[in-house]
């Protein structure tokens, strides 16, 4: 059994924008890396691309990679690819490609990690979805609105 605060290894790729950092949840072949390297190219920071290591501290959650596959993503036809990383960023929103958004303007959605709720962003096929994430990001967006 695992300790109520110890690190847990998840199934997604994560970026960071502002010290905030996103988590990208859905199955293998959903597009989690294709979507952080839209980020990346946008300006956000890989944090790690398929494997997310999750540690809970005081009620934060932070968001970091195993070292193991430190600064590599994978490029779907391309090969893996190796470009720079950051450490340890704070949670603050989940994407769930698993889902999608079918509504113009959307109800917000939560998703829980590790006890704790995060406002979540359901799969958004169109070009701008990549931007819409960086300005959640950055705090500009009202996810109680």
């Amino acid at each position: 059994m695992t300790a109520p605060n110890a690190p847990q290894i998840i199934h997604a790729t994560t970026v960071s924008h502002h010290g905030r950092a996103a988590v990208i949840l859905g199955p293998s072949g959903a597009g989690k890396s294709s979507l952080a390297l839209q980020l990346i190219s946008l300006g956000a920071e890989l944090v790690s691309d398929d494997r997310t290591v999750l540690s809970k501290v005081g009620g934060i959650l932070r968001a970091d990679t195993p070292e193991a596959i430190a600064g590599l993503i994978e490029a779907r036809g391309v090969g893996l690819l190796r470009i720079g990383h950051t450490g340890a960023v704070p949670v603050a929103l989940v994407i769930d490609l698993s889902q999608t958004e079918t509504l113009r303007l959307p109800h917000p959605h939560t998703h829980d990690l590790c006890g704790l709720s995060f406002p979540c962003l359901h799969n958004a096929p169109s070009p701008h979805f990549a931007a819409a994430i960086l300005f959640c990001l950055s705090g500009s967006v009202n996810h109680n609105a």
